[in-house]
């Protein structure tokens, strides 16, 4: 692995931001309004409570990305940590990117001693992706994610 995993700052808000949209425009054909998404982590960078960014980084460049959100589990008297916003660049798949921060994430909740275990949310025919986090040792929970947005 030549790349190193390191916490997001201010800095790093435009390659965030950029990730976010290629990401949803990949995944759900979505074309996300560029000053929302800037805002939406400029807003989450600036509070650790919204969320914290890992980036997998190599010789200046990010790779990739994944956002931490925690969830309250008053059942389990603990936190959930929720990843979203992942991305890694299109030249970096397949070369182990995303198990770094995902396990750099794991590590982290293990450290963190109130933290009682990872999820996430992936599209139903993204099956390149649910390959990946049942080989990382995720399984498939049985609930279904129900929205209403926008109010």
């Amino acid at each position: 692995m030549a790349w190193a995993i390191r916490q997001g700052v201010a800095a790093d808000a435009a390659v965030i931001a950029d990730f976010n949209r290629l990401m949803a425009l990949e995944t759900e054909g979505k074309a996300l309004d560029p000053v929302v998404v800037a805002a939406g982590v400029a807003a989450a960078l600036a509070d650790p409570h919204k969320g914290l960014y890992f980036l997998a980084e190599e010789g200046g460049n990010v790779l990739g990305q994944a956002m931490i959100t925690p969830e309250w589990s008053d059942w389990r008297n603990g936190w959930m940590w929720w990843f979203q916003s992942v991305y890694v660049r299109r030249q970096a798949r397949r070369r182990g990117v995303f198990r770094g921060l995902y396990e750099h994430v794991h590590q982290a909740a293990r450290a963190a001693q109130d933290v009682i275990g990872l999820r996430l949310y992936v599209e139903q025919h993204n099956r390149a992706a649910q390959e990946t986090y049942v080989r990382l040792g995720m399984v498939r929970a049985n609930y279904l994610v129900f929205e209403r947005c926008p109010l």
